[in-house]
């Protein structure tokens, strides 16, 4: 890791595939969070570089809608527009990455200059980009880090092949692969949870607890990108990577320390107890338009005319997990996602066991702890107690930290935001290294084979609904009780 001392030298921040919707949507406006809050070094650059001919004042209007400037920022906002710049130029020509190169040198002044190339390119140009950055930009004299965004790969093969690249091209310390969802506050809360708090550790096992259910849902489906999702599905977007990450974190032992590769070595383990998926584990759902529906949701997944005819690609997927050490043996880790669903959220729902010796005529529910990423960040443990009142009733509650209500104040950075400044203080910590990318893919890898081979045909299910009817069946052979008698609301700030 790099001592802040570094931070006084020249940094350049290249953004590769600078006029697409992620730079536009999500990278310019984390680098401009970053710059107004003065976290980033003194004297970073900002370079743009697509193939699109474009003035950088072309670049500054198609983001303008997502800056977010608030009144008073007005001037901070055109110095970082200032320490911006934009190139047009090929992603395959090695002397437009020369002139890459000169136009970086321009700003790099002093003894030290650092670079650091973000990948927001099609995975189709991603060799040649590589290439041509070690060919013509690595920097001279400080360091050079590349964020690659995902797919890395599609299955094992092609994942093994980009990693062997990357490997033949920079040293493992370079690369940074960025997964979101482990920027996300709730998803880094975990560790402190788990390892700062005695109450939760003694029963963190298979004596005590009988199912942990990691859910994605997204209440929008594919929005005219069904052709980029066609052809890799919900499994791969959101199930192989997201919720396979968060499983590692909730699941993993204690960490010898906090450094980096001591946490990545533990979740490594884990994924290496975790034995490929089969078929029988998984269900699989395609979404179908709702006929009472308004606008988008009357459209199915098949009706988005950028999704092949007849497509059998899921929007939905449940599997279930089982990891083979001596904490977990036995218990079932469901991993749930999908879109065109009934809201938006992703948490982590542990259910401890049902009481034993029960005194309460089957009255007491499962205690549910549950880590709520988003939305609104929240902590809350469900149990059971007395009614108040002379009545001797049990009913369910919760023990509730919401971070809206708890930290009114406080503002959580955006997940980007984290990451970014994490490649520039060289904490690898919340990205993916290479032995976990491989696990990953040799758990999903064969299931994912077979869906495309025998054509699986996904259960349907309607646009806003909670999924296929039976996932709730496919829960319960998990050992995951739904009663649904009890739902946590979000507290109103008064």
């Amino acid at each position: 890791m790099e001592n802040k001392a570094d931070f006084q030298y020249p940094h350049t921040f290249v953004l590769l595939g600078a006029s697409g919707d992620l730079a536009k949507k999500k990278i310019y406006p984390t680098i401009w969070y970053l710059y107004r809050d003065n976290v980033l070094p003194q004297n970073t650059k900002f370079i743009g570089y697509a193939r699109t001919k474009q003035t950088l004042e072309e670049v500054k209007e198609k983001s303008k809608k997502y800056m977010k400037v608030r009144p008073g920022e007005e001037s901070k906002f055109d110095q970082f527009w200032e320490a911006n710049d934009y190139l047009a130029g090929s992603y395959d020509r090695r002397i437009d990455y020369e002139l890459l190169n000169q136009h970086i040198s321009k700003y790099e002044k002093g003894p030290r200059a650092n670079r650091i190339f973000y990948l927001a390119v099609p995975p189709t140009v991603f060799e040649d980009v590589t290439v041509n950055i070690k060919n013509a930009c690595i920097a001279i004299k400080g360091y050079t880090r590349v964020i690659i965004e995902k797919p890395f790969g599609r299955d094992d093969v092609t994942s093994e092949k980009l990693s062997n690249h990357l490997a033949s091209l920079f040293k493992e310390e370079q690369i940074y692969r960025i997964d979101h969802y482990l920027g996300k506050e709730m998803v880094q809360n975990l560790l402190t949870i788990r390892f700062a708090n005695q109450i939760f550790s003694p029963s963190w096992n298979r004596e005590n607890i009988a199912s942990i259910l990691i859910s994605f849902k997204e209440p929008f489906g594919t929005e005219g990108r069904g052709g980029y999702f066609d052809s890799f599905g919900i499994i791969r977007d959101v199930m192989q990577n997201h919720l396979l990450q968060i499983l590692s974190l909730v699941a993993m032992e204690k960490p010898v320390t906090l450094n980096p590769d001591d946490i990545r070595d533990e979740k490594v383990k884990v994924l290496r107890h975790i034995k490929p998926i089969e078929l029988k584990d998984l269900l699989v759902g395609q979404y179908v338009g709702n006929p009472n529906g308004q606008g988008e949701e009357k459209l199915g997944y098949l009706d988005d005319p950028t999704v092949p005819k007849g497509s059998v690609t899921p929007t939905y997927a449940v599997a279930g997990i089982y990891i083979n050490n001596s904490r977990w043996q036995g218990v079932p880790f469901i991993l749930r996602c999908g879109k065109a669903l009934n809201e938006r959220k992703a948490e982590v729902r542990v259910q401890y066991k049902d009481v034993p010796g029960d005194i309460f005529e089957g009255h007491p529910k499962r205690n549910e702890l549950v880590i709520r990423v988003q939305p609104g960040e929240a902590l809350y443990l469900k149990m059971m107690s007395k009614s108040p009142g002379m009545k001797f009733d049990l009913m369910e509650t919760e023990l509730d930290l919401t971070y809206s209500m708890r930290y009114r104040e406080a503002d959580v950075p955006d997940a980007y935001e984290r990451l970014i400044l994490d490649v520039f203080t060289g904490t690898q910590m919340h990205f993916v290294r290479n032995d976990e990318l491989k696990e990953a893919w040799r758990i999903f890898t064969p299931v994912l084979q077979q869906l495309e081979e025998q054509h699986i045909q996904p259960v349907p299910y309607t646009y806003g609904s909670r999924g296929p009817p039976e996932a709730d069946q496919k829960l319960a052979e998990y050992n995951f009780k739904y009663s649904g008698s009890y739902k946590w609301q979000k507290p109103t700030l008064h």
